[in-house]
């Protein structure tokens, strides 16, 4: 196994472990997506869709707990990077890798993984661990729509959103560069997959408090 230590604690191997780990999230995020538009169909839709859930209780830990785990690899392994390239500017993974940052946010990335990384903290606080935690039973719908009712909560999100686009564009990219799928001839295929992927991420999750902050009737 020492061949395999050596890989993953080699910037080529942690960039490949942050790789790998970001499009098991790009995945979970599909999921996750078509899970919560089931609130635009209303409260009974949501809430038995909430209750599906809760009825494979065990599995869904797992699944949280692995999730956990991939979230941990791959911040880790972003910011090992992040600061690796930093102080090593002049070994030539850092210098390949800045000459194809060709905009801000590939510059920003880390920057705009923390802001998200905070959303995401806040989002579990609000959502997971009330739902998880409360002492007494929660209506879910009620939970979420009241949280996008608020203004203050809801831009948050629809700016996270914008910033998590940006994020997944350059992380799909990067991606299938560090896999080395990245042929002059398909590249320009992967990287219109890419952009449309998380235009439809970034505006189908921000439509969620656009909708419940500004157009349902009940809030």
């Amino acid at each position: 196994m020492g061949w395999f230590s050596k890989f993953i604690n080699s910037s080529i191997g942690k960039k490949f472990i942050m790789s790998f780990t970001g499009i098991l999230l790009i995945i979970f995020l599909i999921i996750h997506l078509l899970g919560n538009l089931s609130l635009f169909a209303g409260e009974n839709a949501f809430n038995n869709y909430a209750g599906t859930l809760e009825k494979f209780k065990p599995l869904v830990r797992v699944i949280e707990v692995l999730l956990t785990i991939i979230f941990v690899l791959h911040i880790y392994n972003a910011v090992y990077l992040w600061w690796t390239n930093r102080i090593a500017k002049s070994k030539l993974y850092a210098v390949n890798a800045r000459s194809k940052e060709t905009n801000i946010f590939a510059r920003t990335t880390i920057q705009s993984g923390s802001i998200i990384f905070i959303f995401l903290v806040i989002h579990l606080k609000t959502f997971w661990y009330a739902s998880n935690f409360s002492a007494a039973d929660v209506n879910l719908y009620k939970l979420v729509t009241g949280w996008f009712a608020n203004p203050v909560y809801s831009y948050f999100y629809i700016f996270a959103m914008i910033l998590l686009g940006f994020h997944l564009n350059h992380g799909f990219q990067s991606a299938f560069q560090t896999f080395g799928w990245n042929h002059k001839k398909y590249f320009r295929l992967i990287q219109t997959i890419g952009t449309v992927y998380s235009i439809l991420m970034a505006v189908l999750f921000a439509t969620i408090p656009v909708y419940f902050l500004f157009f349902h009737g009940g809030h």
